[in-house]
């Protein structure tokens, strides 16, 4: 496939996106490319980000290996 055939499909594909946890993924990874850099974070900056993993933890947002290993099933099944 040439690149706009892939980004057609990924548009496409997007379009039927109904979970809004993915929907969130997606969103993470687009910001995300525009935020790389070769600069390391500051300690502070590694300390809030595992303060509020903790956090998702603690109140619960989380699956097993198990539960991600069906959620992503489901994911190559549409």
């Amino acid at each position: 496939m040439d690149l706009q055939a892939d980004l057609k499909w990924i548009h496409q594909e997007l379009d039927k996106v109904k979970d809004p946890t993915l929907i969130k993924v997606f969103k993470n990874m687009l910001k995300y490319r525009e935020k790389v850099s070769s600069d390391r974070i500051s300690i502070e900056q590694y300390n809030n980000e595992i303060d509020a993993s903790i956090k998702q933890i603690e109140s619960g947002k989380v699956y097993t290996h198990k539960e991600m290993g069906e959620r992503i099933k489901q994911w190559t099944k549409q």
